[in-house]
């Protein structure tokens, strides 16, 4: 891209439109940190969000960039990426959110940028311009990431259940009730460190694409900050449609299963973001308080509306791609000019 005036605008057009997607990113992934909290009522609504919204900004200072190098260095080869690539991921990855969010299905924002990313990039180039070994450690982890949070809550689940065999369970309640909070507040630690630097890394693709940036240039600090704030200024706001599903359409919900679904969630966060790897929050809380449920009787969990939810994580990649190829397409039109 050249240095014209008009590039320059471009490019900051589509930093607000990544901050955008940030935004609605923490907006829809609301429910992933404070759903269990608030249908146990741990939280207010209001005070839950106001919970999360700190611990997605104070991850800022506990993870490294990994998810932000694979992002922006591990999916689509460098060498192709454009604005119009740019702007065909996120105009993908922000429909699939839109349409989700209007539905209350819990989808994955993450899925739907790595989708968006691979549309845009084979519209422009083709299947080569694909980084395979990146692309299957995602896809792989569309699957991991929920077994591993079922298998964490169901054994916390257990384990607790033994430990506190003999308490009544007014007892349990109010234990729990209190270190609820503690695991909420390492959820929402795990969030905003894994989903913030998803951002980061577009805009880092941006940046280099644009010649605002060298290959090897580090990613500057006022981006990484500014996309923790603006994540944590999504979460803020909340996507109450989504809460009601994840916190009592899946399975009813006691402080105690609220514990052990978001500890299993958040630890798998944790591994998933130190190794580098953009995994779904959506998917790992789910599949953590599947295994809460389990975990107690395997009939407490509604699998039929658990079923919808695995459509949507089927059908986010391929969706978001398309809308991104297309919009890949306009994208060419519409900015035409600026050549």
């Amino acid at each position: 891209m050249d240095a014209s005036p008009i590039a320059f605008w471009i490019v900051a057009t589509l930093i607000l439109v990544a901050f955008a997607f940030d935004f609605m990113n923490g907006f829809h992934d609301a429910a992933n940190s404070i759903a269990t909290v608030v249908s146990t009522r741990v939280l207010t609504p209001y005070q839950a969000v106001m919970l999360a919204a700190t611990f997605n900004f104070v991850a800022l200072f506990v993870f490294q960039l990994k998810v932000a190098t694979t992002i922006g260095r591990g999916i689509v080869d460098q060498g192709i990426v454009d604005h119009y690539v740019i702007f065909g991921a996120l105009i993908g990855a922000i429909t699939w959110n839109l349409v989700t969010w209007w539905y209350g299905i819990p989808s994955s924002s993450s899925h739907a940028l790595v989708g968006g990313l691979v549309g845009a990039a084979v519209a422009k180039a083709g299947t080569w311009a694909l980084i395979p070994s990146g692309i299957l450690k995602v896809v792989a982890f569309i699957f991991i990431s929920p077994l591993v949070g079922m298998v964490f809550g169901a054994i916390l689940m257990i384990a607790v259940s033994w430990l506190f065999v003999r308490s009544t369970p007014s007892r349990v309640d109010r234990w729990f009730r209190r270190l609820q909070i503690i695991s909420a507040s390492m959820y929402s630690l795990g969030h905003g460190g894994n989903d913030a630097q998803k951002t980061a890394g577009i805009i880092w693709m941006l940046l280099i694409a644009a010649g605002y940036l060298g290959t090897d240039d580090p990613l500057p600090f006022w981006i990484v900050a500014s996309c923790y704030i603006v994540i944590a200024l999504g979460t803020a706001f909340g996507g109450w449609r989504i809460v009601k599903t994840m916190g009592q359409r899946i399975t009813k919900l006691k402080p105690v299963g609220g514990f052990c679904a978001e500890t299993g969630g958040a630890m798998m966060l944790f591994m998933a973001t130190a190794m580098g790897i953009p995994v779904s929050t959506t998917h790992t809380i789910t599949g953590a308080i599947v295994g809460v449920g389990t975990a107690q009787n395997v009939s407490a969990v509604r699998w039929g509306v658990a079923g919808t939810i695995v459509w949507a994580w089927v059908l986010t990649i391929p969706c978001s791609a398309f809308v991104a190829a297309v919009a890949w397409y306009f994208g060419r039109m519409l900015f035409a000019p600026a050549h």
